[in-house]
């Protein structure tokens, strides 16, 4: 790992010119982390102050949230990402046992109807965040070791029974939407690493089969169903959520009613300031400011693919490419719940959302991404 020096943080190696590529992607983060900021104090200000005496209370969280993933970004900016391929199993281990110890007594605990946190030293902290880098990583590596056999469906069985494992233990939480953002994103990792069309047909049609198999074993995942068909079938119930989320898009037109003004913040909208953030950007900031947001995180992505396409090595385009349809998925599904074109599930948009968990993941994903596109130039 390299001595740090701000001065030559985004400099190319050969030129010692900045490298404009690392340079956007990086404010493209920090413009959407201070987005997040902004729009989790406006969206919980009045809910911490009526819950917590405090209207700052989320607001310091994400801020501190922020700062530690700032600092994973510059650590992983200059720490080596060849050593990560040599820690697949020790960080895919560290994942499946964090994924694990939610269920210990003690350690793990339950909010809302589910258990996917636990609290070390006072601190609460969601292994299914970390779970998400090391499967990619995992993948990445595991591909780009093997493929020259990757046309053979034995050579799958391993990333396939990792990634399995993995959203086992996260549907047992239960959270559909993050095993189904795994599921997609091992997916798409494998269709990268260059898996024959007769195997992704193999994966895809018992993967699309086991959605709606989840959701009928699951009596509150039928409920969610049912709403997402007809939520003014049951507008205080289970439609409740997606129907004051549509107001709040609704009620901000082209430009929006103006930031701090929403109305939905004021307890109408359940988790305003995680998972439907995106619904009180819509409500203040409009049409406008919902597709600003929407082109910053295409910018982003775009930056790592092309990081992707340029990296020095295979492993290094496929941790990047992985990275990227991470975020892409996440992103997609998260607008698409809160705009009600897939069922209510939910899931934090990345960057923004309040979280410190997620926010500290990819803020060093991004870091590892920097550090590919380091290498490469």
């Amino acid at each position: 790992m390299g001595k740090l020096n701000f001065k030559n943080l985004f400099i190319k190696s050969k030129s010692k010119k900045p490298d404009t590529l690392c340079i956007l992607a990086l404010c493209l983060t920090l413009f959407l982390c201070l987005v997040g900021c902004i729009m989790v104090y406006s969206a919980s200000s009045y809910s911490a102050l009526k819950n917590y005496n405090n209207k700052y209370f989320f607001l310091i969280k994400q801020i501190v949230g922020v700062c530690v993933g700032f600092a994973g970004l510059v650590f992983f900016y200059f720490f080596d990402s060849a050593k990560l391929k040599k820690l697949k199993w020790v960080l895919l281990g560290l994942a499946v046992l964090g994924l694990i110890m939610v269920f210990i007594p003690g350690i793990g605990f339950s909010n809302y109807g589910a258990t996917r946190w636990i609290r070390l030293a006072g601190v609460s902290i969601q292994p299914s965040e970390f779970a998400k880098f090391a499967l990619v990583l995992f993948c990445a590596s595991y591909l780009s070791e093997n493929y020259k056999n990757i046309k053979s469906f034995k050579s799958l069985l391993l990333p396939l029974c990792a990634g399995g494992l993995i959203c086992l233990l996260v549907i047992l939480e239960p959270n559909m939407s993050v095993t189904m953002c795994l599921g997609l994103t091992l997916i798409a990792m494998l269709i990268i690493g260059g898996i024959s069309k007769k195997h992704f047909l193999m994966l895809s049609v018992p993967a699309l089969a086991l959605v709606p198999t989840l959701i009928v074993i699951e009596p509150y995942r039928m409920k969610r169903l049912m709403a997402f068909i007809d939520p003014w079938a049951n507008p205080k119930g289970e439609g409740f959520q997606l129907i004051q989320s549509l107001y709040a898009l609704g009620n901000g037109g082209i430009f929006g009613v103006g930031l701090f003004n929403s109305r939905q913040k004021y307890l109408f909208l359940p988790f305003s300031e995680s998972d439907f953030i995106f619904s009180i950007i819509g409500e203040e900031l409009g049409l406008f400011g919902a597709c600003i947001i929407i082109l910053a995180f295409v910018a982003l992505v775009a930056c790592l693919i092309k990081i992707a396409i340029n990296a020095a090595d295979r492993f290094g385009a496929l941790l990047v490419a992985g990275m990227a349809c991470l975020i892409s998925i996440q992103v997609a599904i998260n607008i698409a719940v809160v705009t009600g074109s897939i069922p209510p599930t939910g899931i934090p948009l990345p960057f923004i959302s309040a979280g410190s968990t997620a926010l500290v993941v990819f803020m060093s994903m991004i870091g590892v991404c920097l550090n590919v596109r380091r290498k490469s130039i």
